[in-house]
Parts: structure tokens; C-alpha cells; sequence
């Protein structure tokens, strides 16, 4: 599996592996996420992150809080570059958010299955990728006067080659920026 979070649409989307790249899953509606557009900074900024992430077993949280979670693993090694502090941000049940991706129960049931299932048969991890909005040139073109424009076209390099080629790409941390890179097929 693998995974899409729009904020301004607030949609997460499910994709799964076909033989030929994958298959859109299945999309669910986004109850509440906190802040606004643009990533998270600090620890109790409110702000639900923006950016790369990675989801493993250990990340799985059936008894918490809200229902149940996901932990996304901020800071990533790019929000560590950044300076960015935060934790426990979660892809969770309950409708409430203090900077996490927060779902109703009934969806965030279908969801962990789905993630627990991935990562009891085979996976070892899957991708969470966080966008602020779909990264058409339109919307684009709509915010290229927003003080994270900047940021935003380093990650539309990630979005592009998942809609281009429908791969997920290799993604790695620079201090300055996200790195994409194709694994090619031998």
C-alpha cells in the first residue's frame, strides 16, 4: 500500500500494488487536520505536517487515545535538517486534531486494517505522502504567492513522478530540499 494526503481537499488516499504500478484504493474524507496550509514547525504549533513520510509496524498504534492511529515518524530526517520539532503526530480516529490527520472511527478502522495487513504480510514499511493541496498547475498557480511556494514546488517534484509514472519515489533529505530519485527496473 501506499499513501496520499491532500489538506485542502482533506482526503487521505489508499493505493495498492498492481503488477503494472498501482491502483487507486480507495479515498476517504479527512474529519479534521490542524492549522493551515504549510508544514509544521514547532512542537505545539497546531500545524499538521507537510512532506515524506514512512510508516513500519512499531508505528502501528491499536491502543491509543483516539481510537485508533498511525504514527507518521515526524521529524523526518528533512524536518531534523529543518530545525522542525514535533511528535506524535498521527493519522487518527476521533475527528479531533492538535496537529495530526484525524478520521472517524469507522474509517480509521478500515485504514489500519489495511495497514496492519501490508505490514504483517511482507512490507516493511509504506509511504505517506503530504501535500498541501493536489499539485495541478492550477492549484499551484492559485498559491505562487504564498511564503511556502517555494517548499511546494520541491514537493510537486515528488507528487509529478507518481502521477507521471505511477512509482512511488525513492526519497531522500538534503538540508536544503527533498531528493527524488526512479528505481529502475533490471
Amino acid at each position: 500500500i501506499f499513501m496520499r494526503i491532500f489538506k485542502e481537499e482533506k482526503l487521505l488516499e489508499i493505493w495498492v500494488k498492481v503488477s503494472e504500478g498501482y491502483k487507486l484504493c480507495k479515498t476517504y474524507p479527512i474529519c479534521a487536520y490542524s492549522g493551515e496550509l504549510g508544514p509544521k514547525l514547532k512542537q505545539g504549533d497546531k500545524q499538521s505536517p507537510e512532506g515524506f513520510y514512512t510508516i513500519t509496524k512499531k508505528q502501528l498504534k491499536p491502543n491509543s487515545k483516539y481510537h485508533l492511529a498511525l504514527n507518521l515518524g515526524f521529524p523526518n530526517q528533512y524536518d531534523k535538517y529543518q530545525k522542525r520539532t514535533g511528535s506524535y503526530l498521527m493519522i487518527h480516529g476521533k475527528c479531533s486534531s492538535t496537529g495530526c490527520y484525524a478520521m472517524q472511527n469507522r474509517q480509521i478502522e478500515e485504514i489500519y486494517k489495511m495497514a496492519k495487513n501490508a505490514l504483517e504480510n511482507g512490507q516493511s514499511s509504506f509511504g505517506v505522502h503530504i501535500f498541501p493541496f493536489k499539485m495541478t498547475a492550477q492549484n499551484m498557480s492559485r498559491h505562487s504567492t504564498d511564503k511556502w511556494y517555494p517548499f511546494w514546488v520541491n514537493l510537486k517534484l515528488g507528487y509529478d513522478i507518481f502521477e507521471r509514472y505511477n512509482v512511488i519515489p525513492i526519497v531522500k533529505a538534503s538540508e536544503d530540499k527533498y531528493k527524488f530519485f526512479i528505481k529502475k527496473n533490471k
